[in-house]
């Protein structure tokens, strides 16, 4: 995460991939610059761990928004911002001690029981693209989640573009455990907001859980809260947003 408002850093891919590589990089699953917005409190800018520009990432605009909090990014009303990322509005608010809450935008593309790799897959777009698997009960621990995530993901005649891929188990009427493959990363991470997003508003209209608040255990053992309305719209994505550590790290800039 860098507050690139003042001090203009620009990084070519292969710089970014070095930067997330973990043991000779900095290590990450991906980066996010924080930029200035004409608009906006602040501009998203997001790559992914490969360097190349990603679509949303949840998680990542809920740490955005605590960084900017954190760092003194000025907001029209305190604790709530507005931000853009990929050319969308979002809003969110600091609700509590290292606690986010961010608005998402409303599903699109909503596919029903696709089947690939020897899977029933269902799929929605929440800012970025997810293929959702329902997973026999007890049975999420043991997936090889990077095998079949891998080849789910590359299955562009059936996802063009690619996709990220969440396997998940219903607990409780209001709650699931997920485990996601992520694209761009091409590895399970321990937790994807969009794609704990997609698990939620897919269990709610499949009837697999009912109701429109739901505890997502992710695979780092936080628990994230969606909520949407019975339309599956007015989606937010609650959950920690936490600075573990502050660095400098001495980066060429690549120039325009």
């Amino acid at each position: 995460m860098i507050d690139n408002r003042n001090h203009p850093v620009h990084l070519s891919t292969a710089r970014i991939k070095a930067m997330c590589t973990r043991r000779t990089g900095i290590g990450a699953d991906g980066l996010i610059l924080i930029e200035p917005s004409r608009h906006f409190d602040f501009s998203m800018n997001y790559y992914n761990a490969d360097g190349l520009p990603g679509s949303m990432c949840g998680n990542g605009g809920r740490c955005a928004v605590y960084f900017a909090h954190a760092t003194g990014v000025p907001a029209a009303d305190q604790g709530r911002y507005s931000f853009e990322a990929n050319g969308n509005r979002y809003e969110a608010a600091v609700t509590g001690k290292e606690t986010v809450r961010l608005h998402m935008l409303d599903p699109e593309d909503f596919r029903n029981a696709v089947a690939v790799e020897g899977f029933n897959c269902h799929y929605v777009n929440t800012g970025s693209p997810h293929a959702v698997i329902y997973i026999e009960s007890r049975k999420l621990e043991a997936l090889d989640v990077s095998g079949h995530g891998k080849a789910i993901r590359l299955r562009s005649d059936v996802f063009p573009g690619g996709t990220n891929v969440n396997f998940l188990e219903i607990t409780a009427p209001d709650s699931i455990s997920v485990r996601t493959f992520e694209r761009g990363v091409e590895d399970e991470t321990l937790a994807c907001g969009t794609g704990a997003v997609a698990a939620a508003l897919m269990s709610f209209r499949l009837g697999k859980v009912s109701s429109s608040t739901v505890k997502v255990k992710v695979r780092s053992g936080d628990t994230l809260e969606v909520a949407f309305s019975e339309d599956l719209k007015s989606v937010t994505l609650t959950g920690p947003a936490k600075i573990i550590y502050r660095g400098i790290a001495e980066v060429q800039n690549d120039g325009l």
